[in-house]
């Protein structure tokens, strides 16, 4: 039986990230919930109890980078065992992945290769999608990737393809907004048109980030402060989605906690007016 996500508070969130794990204990800032990779957990030891501290005071969402749903090889038996472990101990209120492959005849890509949309596609991500699902007995949320080459032959967009992913297998979506964002500079694609091909029941968090650009090519390292642009298009996702859990990630050039804080401080604010609306009595 797969049990449907539960819901992260209507509140800005914020990834957590090793270096900041010790002033997150010490401190106990006002952040909403916080989001790991789950990868960083698989081992054991000092880091889950760490995360087992932090879970007794706020909510986790689990974000995945590595189960590669949309390579052709099967999953790996060994990873999604030690993400079946992890959810059992954690508990998290959300678990996500990406549309992406990483794998190919024995070789493993660190990194979140895009799909190519083509035929054949569709069936094999649902398959995937639902292995997952009945394995850990949870629903589980996709999120959209960056790209940074185009494929001919595709029949769908990405946001029609996830679309299509909630009707086959009842999972859900995560939006990351400056990956749209990254793919209309790189790929001249259009983020407004993709946001409105979501249907806006089955979006249960969201993503904004910073990018830099490279050689003239945008990058989706979550290196830098999100820029105007990715703020504005999470205000035309709310618009269309309604009351979401929102999170901050930073993975790369990582100020202090106290920095990160202050950005954060700027999500949370943007997003207060849906938390007034939801809050209003029927």
């Amino acid at each position: 039986m797969i049990m449907h996500a539960p819901s992260l508070p209507v509140a800005a969130g914020l990834g957590l990230r090793s270096p900041h794990i010790g002033s997150v204990l010490a401190e106990r800032p006002a952040v909403g919930w916080w989001e790991v990779h789950s990868e960083n957990y698989f081992g054991g030891g000092e880091p889950i109890a760490a995360l087992e501290a932090i879970r007794a005071d706020y909510p986790i969402s689990l974000h995945g980078v590595g189960l590669g749903l949309g390579s052709i090889e099967p999953l790996d038996a060994a990873h999604l065992a030690a993400l079946k472990q992890l959810v059992q101990r954690i508990a998290p209120v959300l678990i996500s992945e990406h549309l992406c492959w990483n794998r190919h005849q024995q070789r493993f890509f660190n990194d979140l290769l895009p799909v190519p949309r083509l035929e054949g596609a569709l069936p094999l991500l649902a398959e995937r999608i639902n292995q997952v699902q009945h394995a850990l007995g949870r629903q589980i949320l996709i999120e959209n990737v960056s790209s940074y080459v185009g494929f001919q032959h595709e029949t769908c967009s990405e946001a029609e393809l996830l679309a299509e992913l909630v009707a086959r297998t009842g999972c859900g979506v995560l939006l990351d907004v400056n990956n749209l964002y990254v793919n209309a500079l790189n790929l001249g694609t259009d983020p407004l048109a993709e946001i409105a091909r979501i249907p806006p029941g089955c979006v249960g968090e969201i993503h904004v980030a910073g990018f830099e650009t490279v050689n003239g090519v945008s990058i989706d390292t979550h290196g830098a402060p999100v820029c105007a642009e990715v703020w504005a298009l999470l205000d035309v996702a709310l618009a269309h989605v309604g009351p979401t859990p929102v999170l901050l990630e930073r993975d790369c050039n990582l100020p202090p906690l106290a920095t990160l804080l202050d950005e954060y401080a700027q999500l949370a604010a943007r997003i207060a007016p849906q938390q007034a609306a939801q809050a209003l009595p029927c």
